[in-house]
Order: C-alpha cells, then structure tokens, then sequence
C-alpha cells in the first residue's frame, strides 16, 4: 500500500477550507490545501461579514478577536431586507461583524500559516481516483499526491463534486445581479434603490458604523450592485456588462471605470444529494448554492468545516470508525436546505410588484412581533441551529452557552475549554461524580459551578442540567447527572470506544 502523502487534501483556500484545515491541525492531522491562487490575495471584496453564530464559532477557537479588531459591530440579522435586531439575545455576541471577506480570508489564512497547514498554491486538481484506503489526486502541474480523504472546498462550480458524480438538484436562476468595485468619475447617490427590475446600491468600500448607521468614507472605490433586467449570461461580466446594466437602470453608468473587480451572481439554488462519496467530501460551496440574502453562505461554509473537521479528524487518526462521518451528511444537510428555503423566500419577497411589496408589509408587520423577531433572527443569525440527537433535554444537539463558571482554579468561560477543539464533560454537580478513564485521553472532565439562569437563543430559559457533554463544534452531545443513563452510550458513538483497561 502507497503511504499517503498527507491524511487530509483539502482543495480550496478559501473561508471553509481554510476552517477546515485550522480544525484538522488543531487535532494533530497532517493537512494540506490546494488552491489555484498564487496567493490569498482576493480581487474584491465579495462576502460583507460574519454573523453572531459564527463569531462565537471562532471564539471557541481562541481567534475571535483578531476578527473583531478589523470589523464593524453591527446589527446585520435580516430577512428581505427587514431588519432583526439580537442586541437581547443570550450570547456574548448578540451582533454581527461588517468585514469583508478578503480580510477574513487573511486573517484564518494566518491563523493556518500559525498551525504550520502546507498550500500548494497556484495549482488545481485535474482529475482524482479513490479506493478501498485512499485517494490519489492529480495536479494542473502534472504532479500527484495521494491523501486518505479528499474534501472539496472548492466553490459553487465545484470540480470535485462533478468528478465524484455527486448530484447537485435545485432550481435555476430566475434573477441575476452584477456586483462590482469600481472607479466612478460622476458620484452617484449612496445607498439602496428599487425600481422595476428589482434591487440596486452604491457603497464605499470603506466604511464605518456609527451609532447603528453607515457612514461611508469620502473617497475611494464603490461598491455597486445592479439587477439586470434579464438573467444573465453564465460567462464573466465585463466593464461593459456593468455599464449596460447601469444605464438601464439609471439612464447613466456615472462614469464608471479602472474595476478592482466584476462578478455576477444570481439566484441559483441547488444542494449536494450527498456530502460524501466515501473518502471524498464536500463543504462550503461545493455543497450548497443560493441566493446571497442574509449573508448566509460564507457563515454555513465555515460552520460546514467546524462540523466536520473533528470527525474527519477522529476517522483518520482511527479513533472513531468511518462511520461518524455519516453524521456530517445528517447533521449539515438539513440546516443548508432550509438556508436554501429562506433565500428562495427572501428573492420572492423582494420582487418589485406592488402584490409582493403588500407581502412585505405583512412580513414586515409580523417580524416586529417579539415572537417572531426572535425565531427569525435566531435562524438567521445561526443561533437556532439544532442537531437531532433524539429526545431530551433542549439543550441538547443545541450549541453550548458561553458562560462564565467557577472553577476550583478560579473563573472560567465555557469556549476557552474548546480553544484546542477536544471534547468536554461539563461536571456541575458534585465533584468526582464522573469516571471517564475510558476515555480520559480523549475527553476533558471539569468540575465546575454556574449559578445563572441558562437560556438559549428563541427557546428562553431551560432548566439548569447537572452535567453536559460538549462536542469540539460546541454542541451538546448527552445532558445528565451521574445517575443517568446513556453517557457511555455518547462517549462511544461520538468520540470511539473505551481505551482497553
């Protein structure tokens, strides 16, 4: 048998890949990226931030404030372009953070470089062949590597799900909008606008928030976003393209010239039939497509890598059988699908008609119900995200609180224990309840104390547990106490077998 050349390739550097492969390091995974980017530089500025699930997600990680010193805290929860307030939401980042993606980007990509994760850059994979052990993957450079896992990370046109044959069912577009970074030489008037075909706006690049609102810088590149009157060709748009659009829109295109970038995106909605086709996976992207409303795809893409990251990882090292790798199709699948509902809903309400802006009204009137509010923001912010793990108390498939215990070793928050993406058992009971020799190489036990009300986003308070088992991602695997059944069972299923006595 061929030893690998690594035990994880992932292709793709960008959001999720890069996620992906800061958790399979963190794990002690020898990983690799390739991507065909001779460097990380991206042209524009493409996704605008990251929302509070995900922010949290990067807390549990350590690395959440590199985020937070270069973005801008705001209030970015919404649903057709209604606004959804989590200022009272139970989590240490009841927000969301402007930043665009070419920052985030840098910053996991630094975080990755920290990790010592070697990308083959300025290359692509051309083609791959798996088999009973591994997979042997072959490069645009003419050279080849063999990885026991492939995952493809790779974006929307993802070569990798249509070499493994992976169906991608779901809707063509029926809308399309060019968006762009350009050099205007007539000032056009900033902010958004609607007319017959549909959405448009101008944006500076740069920006700030000040007491809730924008407030763009004086100069320098704007950010436009056009809907075109017909949907739009699948080849890259041009200056011209951009031009065209404007005009019908506007009766001018302001002079616009010297792009940073052009893209054009549309409302195409389709999902991977399967996220893995034996030792090739998918995530990100490669996965899913939709619409852009909300801001939904960057944020599932990393989620998508924070999911699957420690299973894969156990898989490799042989902890856990190939088995658990099941649950990332099981537990992701479903939580994309309904991004793909609430987008496919956003497009329909933001059409220009006047019966669907009666619609929005409504939509808009009920939203502003606290009831509401709440449940839609805490879907689209991702702090309502539930794995099925069967009956129980709500906590659990839910994502663990942040909270601020007592320990005999003095104060300490809950994601601090996560910083190293291994598994916790949460003892809030009496010390010593636990025993879980078994599995002490694999799971941290804390002894610790919180006196607070729990609560979680849209559900409210629920009872206080005697003791979680929190996986690496931050959700809650087994609720008890130490006369409850089913620990074992848990410990088992998702972190491996008891070690032999």
């Amino acid at each position: 048998m061929t030893m690998p050349d690594t035990d994880v390739l992932i292709v793709g550097a960008g959001p999720t890949g890069l996620m992906l492969a800061g958790e399979l390091a963190l794990a002690g995974v020898d990983v690799a990226i390739v991507e065909r980017r001779a460097s990380q530089d991206l042209a524009g500025s493409r996704a605008g931030g990251l929302h509070s699930r995900t922010i949290e997600v990067l807390d549990q990680r350590g690395i959440a404030d590199r985020f937070l010193s270069q973005g801008q805290k705001a209030q970015v929860a919404g649903f057709a372009s209604i606004r959804l307030d989590i200022s009272d939401f139970p989590t240490r980042h009841n927000y969301g953070l402007g930043l665009w993606q070419n920052h985030i980007e840098r910053m996991l990509a630094g975080w990755v470089g920290e990790l010592a994760v070697t990308i083959h850059r300025g290359r692509d994979v051309t083609g791959f062949t798996q088999d009973d052990s591994g997979v042997d993957v072959e490069l645009s450079d003419g050279q080849s590597l063999r990885t026991k896992y492939l995952v493809g990370c790779d974006g929307g046109r993802s070569f990798i799900r249509k070499a493994a044959g992976i169906e991608f069912p779901g809707w063509d577009p029926t809308t399309s909008s060019l968006i762009a970074e350009v050099e205007m030489a007539k000032e056009p008037e900033l902010g958004i606008h609607r007319n017959a075909f549909g959405i448009h706006s101008f944006g500076r690049v740069k920006y700030e928030i000040r007491d809730g609102e924008v407030v763009y810088a004086d100069s320098g590149p704007v950010g436009v976003m056009v809907t075109e009157q017909h949907v739009g060709p699948t080849s890259e748009p041009t200056l011209r393209d951009l031009s065209e659009a404007l005009i019908a829109v506007y009766g001018t295109d302001y002079g616009i010239h010297s792009p940073t970038s052009i893209s054009r995106f549309t409302d195409m909605t389709r999902q991977a039939a399967a996220y893995r086709d034996r030792r090739v996976l998918l995530a990100g992207d490669a996965a899913h497509v939709h619409a852009p409303d909300g801001g939904q795809g960057l944020n599932t893409g990393v989620q998508d890598a924070v999911n699957l990251g420690w299973k894969l990882a156990q898989v490799v090292k042989g902890t856990s059988p190939e088995s658990l790798l099941d649950t990332y199709h099981a537990e992701r699948h479903p939580i994309a699908a309904r991004v793909l509902r609430n987008t496919m809903a956003s497009v329909a309400l933001r059409r220009p008609d006047e019966r669907t802006q009666a619609l929005r009204d409504t939509m808009s009137e009920l939203l502003g119900m606290e009831e509401p509010r709440k449940r839609f923001a805490a879907m689209m912010s991702g702090l309502d995200i539930h794995y099925d793990l069967g009956e129980g108390h709500p906590l659990l498939g839910r994502r663990m609180p942040d909270l601020d215990l007592v320990t005999a070793n003095g104060p300490l928050r809950v994601f601090n224990l996560l910083h190293d993406a291994r598994p916790v058992l949460l003892n809030l009971g009496e010390p010593g309840g636990f025993d879980i020799t078994p599995w002490a190489d694999r799971v941290k036990l804390i002894d610790a104390r919180y006196d607070g009300v729990w609560e979680l986003p849209a559900l409210g308070a629920v009872t206080a547990p005697a003791a979680v088992l929190i996986r690496p991602d931050g959700h809650v695997a087994w609720v008890g106490d130490r006369h409850a059944l089913g620990l074992p069972d848990a410990l088992t299923t998702w972190f491996g077998p008891p070690a032999a006595a």
